[in-house]
């Protein structure tokens, strides 16, 4: 393949058709995924699943061993608790809540560790991370499991680290990366889709699919899964949004989405969850590496 160039706008435009192509086509080699990764996410919907198991699956990595300890502990933060062991830590955070850390854990420090977009990705992963907080609090409220809220907030948009991988593998000879802003037009246009494809190939649970594919405001309606996984991502999404730059979204709109009503949020959780964004953003900086 020759060099490619972003020296103009046609150029990038031909390059983005081509990226979107290949993308939704699964047309390049999908990373594989961490074998510990993939059994931890098997146990966390696994109904028989027990500390014992997922314990002896974490310890068989002891670098991921070692985060898991310092990011239990971040969640913790503010309490006398100090997590020294795995089961202490499934223990007091429930056996999805660590297997979906370990998972995460395990993914951004390998499969999509990226050179050249490292601030960007970071972005993506403080997003998804922001979100699965308040999906999991969010649960709390309405009456749904937090463990798979966490869990489907943590994955929703996996597809965009996957993109980013991608383009990099895509674009290695090239002279001059593709611009940031380019790449989030190619992930706009294919995150779900690929996100979808990338859970079928690593086996997601059905409930983190239906969040994947259905979570977007047009179309959480179309969900069926008691667990409100996907109409509970969207608000968990927008709750992120608006924390993290309210300017993309004011308060005042993120009150007045149509999802807030059809989970039948109140008021005073709406005012419970905005306050808690100090907690939140504790816990999503100890799961950065």
């Amino acid at each position: 393949m020759p060099p490619l160039s972003v020296d103009n706008e046609k150029t990038v435009e031909v390059l983005l058709l081509m990226l979107v192509e290949k993308l939704e086509n699964m047309d390049f080699d999908l990373p594989p995924l961490p074998q510990v990764a993939h059994e931890v996410l098997m146990l966390s919907s696994d109904p028989q699943a027990n500390a014992k198991k997922l314990t002896a699956l974490i310890e068989q990595d002891p670098v991921l061993t070692a985060k898991l300890f310092q990011t239990s502990n971040s969640v913790v933060q503010g309490s006398s608790r100090k997590i020294e062991s795995l089961h202490q830590a499934i223990a007091w955070l429930g056996i999805t809540t660590v297997a979906g850390t370990a998972f995460t854990l395990s993914v951004q420090a390998g499969v999509f560790k990226v050179h050249g977009y490292e601030r960007e990705v970071k972005g993506l992963w403080v997003q998804s991370l922001t979100t699965a907080f308040y999906a999991k609090a969010l649960a709390g409220f309405i009456g749904c499991n937090p463990d798979t809220a966490f869990l489907s907030g943590l994955l929703h948009a996996i597809g965009k680290p996957l993109i980013v991988h991608a383009v990099n593998k895509f674009q290695q000879d090239s002279t001059t990366p593709l611009p940031w802003t380019a790449l989030t037009e190619v992930m706009k246009e294919s995150y779900i889709e690929v996100g979808r494809q990338l859970a079928e190939a690593w086996g997601f649970p059905d409930t983190v699919k239906e969040a994947i594919t259905l979570h977007e405001d047009h179309a959480y309606h179309l969900a069926t899964s008691p667990s409100k996984s996907a109409p509970l991502i969207c608000l968990a999404n927008h709750f992120a949004e608006h924390v993290l730059d309210p300017q993309v979204l004011s308060e005042e709109r993120l009150r007045a989405l149509s999802v807030v009503r059809a989970l039948k949020v109140p008021d005073d959780v709406m005012d419970a969850l905005l306050e808690d964004y100090g907690t939140i953003q504790a816990q999503v900086e100890g799961m950065l590496f």
